[in-house]
């Protein structure tokens, strides 16, 4: 081993691989085809070192912060990174009078990373405002969480949302594959192999996430050598198949081909099921799903969506019952929250069904789809000034709370979509009761007729 491999091997001690295989350039970089493709505005920009303030979004592992660094890699700026857990406004001085620095002195721009940037309160981000805006620093902040409610809107406005994607299960392949071969950065001198059922296995539990996948692939190649060592005596030209993770993460590997098919027929079953109202099966196939290492919290999502899909109004309690269920797994955890899973399912499963809400959302979502901006009303539109009750906002308008039974006979909808019905309950549960008060209030309309 010469000088400069001494100092690369030695510089990877301690590193988890997800770090060590982190790409160093553009064409290391795996997935966001869309924004990191050949031709694409991102990729033109790190190359031709013309950066511009931008937040990136998406999911954990998706890549964001390896993007910062590749711009780090290849761009000729200053290049500072913080993360907004452990920094503050003092930092964010400290960092504007090194750019100001930096500028006079060398002529140089800096690209500021801030990581997690939704950690940032208000008035830490008002912090960067000048800045940006003068050019003084290249804001690139990444987050997991929707910057439209987490980022100062004087902010947005300054950079571009560039949103990036859970990888692809063919692209978590390769990175694993990657890893799998390369003798510097990953396990290509350990001498462990997976078969393409165990690594596939490693795709679908990380859903998306290479820093899971390739924590995963690490924690099991090295428990496969240390296990084979203590059996063997030796460590060489080991295999590892679908079994052997089983083993190592002490639970069956009931889910998830390689197309990813068996997902989605498991949560369909568990969605027809409780649309069926089979508890019995509903609950089957929840903890199948469970026992085979899905996400609680996807379940508990798409029973949420349930609630409001195939019963809305027809049981209100349905939806608070399912988002209880999911509050109650984040307070409690594995495995006593499965069973705050388990109740929501048999509940949902026995409510009365209806599915009107969503037809009512698809209807509606058409005709505005068809229609466009129509005009609101005159005299359901809001008259805060002089100007605008000469105009008649307003005018004629009936408060209900006015009338006895605290109904009016007047029209909500616009004039070309008059008489038009979108909601239509059914008869099952407590949607019955609002048919009935619904179908009496038409009537009092056709008649003109106030209570």
């Amino acid at each position: 081993m010469d000088l400069f491999e001494h100092r690369a091997a030695k510089k990877n001690i301690g590193r988890p691989l997800a770090e060590r295989m982190r790409p160093q350039n553009l064409d290391e970089f795996i997935g966001q085809t869309h924004i990191a493709g050949k031709g694409t505005l991102i990729r033109n920009a790190i190359l031709k070192d013309s950066l511009f303030s931008m937040i990136l979004w998406g999911p954990p592992g998706c890549g964001k912060t390896t993007l910062a660094n590749i711009i780090a890699n290849e761009t000729r700026s200053f290049f500072v990174q913080i993360s907004a857990v452990l920094s503050g406004v003092k930092d964010i001085r400290a960092i504007i009078d090194d750019a100001k620095k930096q500028k006079d002195l060398f002529d140089k721009r800096t690209i500021l990373f801030v990581d997690e940037i939704h950690r940032f309160n208000k008035s830490q981000q008002d912090a960067f405002l000048h800045h940006v805006e003068s050019g003084l620093i290249t804001l690139v902040g990444a987050t997991t969480e929707n910057p439209s409610f987490e980022v100062i809107p004087a902010l947005m406005s300054r950079c571009r949302v560039i949103t990036l994607n859970a990888l692809s299960p063919e692209d978590m392949k390769t990175v694993l594959l990657r890893a799998l071969k390369d003798e510097e950065r990953g396990l290509g001198k350990e001498a462990v192999s997976f078969s393409d059922d165990a690594l596939m296995c490693i795709v679908k539990m990380a859903d998306g996430d290479v820093r899971a996948a390739l924590n995963s692939l690490e924690m099991v190649a090295f428990q496969a050598k240390v296990d084979e060592s203590v059996e063997d005596g030796a460590a060489e030209g080991i295999r590892v198949e679908l079994d052997t993770i089983e083993k190592i993460l002490q639970k069956k590997v009931l889910l998830y081909d390689k197309s990813g098919e068996e997902h989605y027929n498991l949560i369909s079953a568990l969605h027809k099921s409780l649309r069926g109202s089979d508890p019995d099966a509903a609950v089957y196939w929840l903890l199948r799903m469970l026992s085979a290492g899905e996400d609680p919290f996807y379940i508990a999502r798409r029973m949420v969506r349930f609630a409001t899909e195939d019963i809305g109004i027809a049981d209100t309690n349905a939806l608070i019952v399912s988002l209880n269920a999911m509050e109650a797994y984040r307070f409690l955890g594995y495995p006593e929250g499965e069973l705050a899973l388990v109740e929501a399912a048999v509940y949902l499963a026995t409510a009365p069904k209806s599915n009107s809400i969503y037809t009512t959302y698809n209807k509606i979502k058409d005709v505005i789809r068809n229609t466009g901006s129509l005009p609101v009303p005159h005299h359901i539109r809001n008259a805060p000034t002089g100007l605008m009750k000469d105009l008649g906002y307003g005018k004629g308008y009936k408060y209900a709370h006015d009338y006895k039974e605290g109904f009016v006979a007047q029209e909500h909808l616009p004039e070309s979509l008059k008489g038009d019905r979108f909601y239509l309950p059914t008869e099952r549960g407590y949607e019955k009761i609002v048919k009935q008060r619904l179908e009496a209030w038409l009537a009092l309309r056709k008649k003109g007729q106030d209570r």
